[in-house]
């Protein structure tokens, strides 16, 4: 037991990894008692109850049972707990109740909520202090919009509810609905898509961006970005490209939707949603399962690019997928070091990029080989045309924690349900972070081999 908590001090991502797990244990427990089910409905299976809290702890959105009809008040807020804890992250609520109590003031102390958040600062107790403060508010500023909006249209009651759960679950980028069409209903809402919209888009950008945006913003509007420091300019310049290149995709694309009579304004609404939604949230104002292929292309690559790091999104991230391109960019150009914006990246950050990358494709590729061969091993392949596209779709978005289905989750079977939790549990940790929570400490290599580079390309 010593070796194990000893590790865990030591390794935040074991102790991210510990922590998710024993919460979502926890969420499973109770989300199979009798209460939480709504009156009426068959119970709810250990398997099911390990896949909801397992979705809403991951902040995917992919469900096997309907949150608003199938589970009771209770179990919605058990849901709605799980969905604010996991997007806050295990490790940066625990190590803010121990810095709360005066408790591991130190240096490895700090190293860990440091890498938690991406920030660097002397006094770590603000600085989750001002995680927290940010979230609420945000968070909060979601509900009063929604809660206004929804009082026109249902009893108080309801109106309040719906407004707090969905606020909440588009900030955490969870996709998590009361609708069993999810937002369907509201496809021509402008003020309920743009209020999603700015909660996720502002979920998805990170904490370090939006306290570096708060830094800069509070010393001036005067050469502002100049002052930004470089990862947030990557976030807000990629993030700003993927939406206009998801919208104008999904605008080009499907002609027809949300109808064929639909006005300009309304197919680019339902555009600018589905492009915010698809990188990030899991949210849609249109059924995924009638897409074309092309949408659906389109959209797996935007899920697995995501959103930004330490956010409530997945993904391997826009940051990792801008340092790629600006380093492929700078070979083609035939200058062995990367220059952007005055800076240097080093080679370091470079090799992170690559395998953070690389290690999301090798996941990907062992979980869509083990989803097909419990799914549709026994299909000759006339028989599953049509099937590979929507289990690519399903892996890319348990694996991003993105939430998005075809339709095809409630009727995997029990093997490949196990498959998915597992690609979701994965894709909020991240799988570099996985790797190294279950790998051994870094050796070192005293001996120095001489050098030699095989042929590339």
């Amino acid at each position: 037991m010593a070796r194990v908590i000893g590790s865990i001090r030591h390794y935040p991502a074991r102790a991210s990894f510990v922590a998710y797990l024993a919460v979502i244990a926890i969420g499973s427990a109770i989300l199979c008692l009798p209460f939480c089910r709504a009156p009426k409905v068959a119970p709810v299976s250990p398997l099911d109850s390990i896949f909801t809290a397992t979705s809403a702890t991951c902040v995917t959105g992919l469900t096997v049972r309907s949150t608003g009809n199938d589970f009771s008040l209770v179990g919605q807020v058990v849901i709605l707990l799980l969905i604010q804890t996991g997007g806050l992250g295990i490790l940066t609520i625990t190590t803010f109740v121990t810095f709360g109590r005066g408790i591991g003031s130190g240096l490895r102390s700090r190293a860990v909520v440091t890498e938690a958040t991406g920030v660097q600062a002397s006094n770590l107790f603000d600085v989750l202090r001002q995680v927290f403060l940010l979230t609420m508010v945000i968070e909060a500023i979601g509900f009063v919009v929604l809660a206004v909006h929804n009082l026109y249209e249902m009893p108080p009651g309801p109106a309040l509810w719906h407004a707090l759960f969905h606020s909440i679950s588009a900030y955490c980028n969870a996709g998590f609905a009361l609708h069993d069409d999810s937002l369907t209903r509201y496809q021509g809402d402008v003020v309920v898509n743009l209020a999603i919209i700015c909660l996720v888009v502002v979920g998805g950008l990170g904490v370090p961006v939006l306290l570096d945006l708060r830094r800069t913003l509070t010393a001036g509007l005067n050469d502002c970005w100049r002052r930004l420091h470089l990862h947030s300019k990557f976030m807000l310049i990629g993030t700003a490209a993927l939406i206009v290149i998801g919208t104008v995709s999904c605008f080009v694309l499907e002609p027809n939707q949300p109808h064929a009579n639909a006005s300009i304004g309304q197919r680019l609404l339902v555009a600018l949603f589905q492009s915010v939604s698809t990188r990030t949230a899991g949210f849609n104002t249109v059924s995924i399962g009638g897409l074309t292929n092309a949408t659906l292309y389109v959209m797996i690559l935007l899920m697995m690019i995501g959103a930004g790091p330490c956010s409530t999104g997945g993904g391997f991230k826009v940051s990792t997928f801008m340092v790629i391109l600006v380093r492929a960019w700078s070979a083609l150009r035939g200058y062995r070091r990367v220059h952007v914006f005055g800076r240097r990246i080093t080679q370091t950050a470079v090799d992170r990029a690559l395998v953070t990358a690389l290690m999301f494709a090798a996941v990907s590729i062992i979980g869509l080989t083990a989803l097909l061969t419990v799914e549709q091993a026994e299909r000759p392949h006339p028989q599953s045309q049509g099937l590979f596209l929507e289990a690519v779709f399903e892996v890319t978005s348990a694996l991003a924690t993105v939430g998005l289905s075809t339709g095809l989750t409630p009727h995997l079977t029990a093997a490949g349900r196990w498959i998915i939790i597992a690609l979701m549990f994965i894709g909020r940790l991240g799988p570099v972070a996985v790797v190294l929570a279950l790998s051994r400490a870094e050796r070192p290599q005293p001996i120095e081999l001489p050098q030699e580079d095989p042929l590339v390309g």
